[in-house]
């Protein structure tokens, strides 16, 4: 009973983030209308090719939100499938991008989706998403059981805080009026993130912290991939 409480605890919590952020803008610095943006600023940092996608890959998102990085993986000529517990947030994916060629959306719990599919996937991403929010000794294995020899599983999120590791409390705001709703996440040092993808069977494991960009920002993004072999 408590994960299924839990479950619609995070939905509603996520469908209240959704109201609260705006889409991604219609273009980024370059002109593009679709590209892939891995932190949490604007045209900063590595794209898509963390991914290393072969032609025609079938990939997925976990916690794909309101469809921005999903979309560009789906303009590169990819099966792109993504994931999300809230409503809102596919509801305003499907808006914006459902008539591009090759786009799933479906409502789901990124674990459960993972142990009931029969997909075999190419590539498995996450973006501030499902990844940071699920627990590590659950997601990890059904992730790997889902990937092809060769596949990549990759991540992003912020860096923990100092001497905070482990499943944490993240609170998203409503009014001043209510409590903020709770969700759990799982912050690790790089080296630990590395570690567990070793100790459940994904090879070539990196992780390391991208700086912010120049200016008076100071919280980078911890970047995480890993492949099977």
């Amino acid at each position: 009973m408590s994960s299924k409480r839990e479950s619609m605890a995070d939905t509603a919590a996520w469908n209240t983030y959704a109201l609260q952020n705006p889409g991604r803008r219609r273009a980024n610095a370059s002109g593009a209308t679709t590209w892939f943006n891995w932190t949490q600023y604007a045209d900063h940092g590595p794209g898509a090719e963390i991914l290393d996608l072969p032609p025609a890959s079938v990939v997925l998102e976990l916690g794909c939100g309101k469809g921005g990085n999903l979309a560009h993986v789906a303009t590169l000529g990819h099966r792109a499938i993504g994931l999300d517990v809230s409503p809102p947030q596919l509801a305003a994916a499907a808006e914006r991008w459902g008539e591009l060629p090759g786009l799933e959306l479906y409502q789901a719990e990124a674990v459960a989706y993972l142990e009931e599919t029969d997909e075999k996937l190419d590539a498995v991403f996450s973006v501030f998403g499902a990844a940071w929010f699920t627990a590590p000794d659950r997601l990890l294995p059904a992730v790997r059981a889902r990937l092809r020899p060769g596949g990549v599983f990759a991540f992003s999120h912020r860096p923990a805080i100092e001497g905070c590791y482990g499943c944490q409390a993240s609170y998203i705001n409503r009014t001043e009026d209510e409590d903020p709703l709770v969700v759990k996440r799982w912050d690790y040092e790089p080296d630990r993130w590395v570690e567990l993808l070793q100790l459940h069977g994904f090879t070539d494991a990196t992780a390391k912290v991208l700086p912010a960009p120049p200016g008076r920002r100071k919280i980078g993004t911890l970047l995480t991939c890993a492949r099977l072999t």
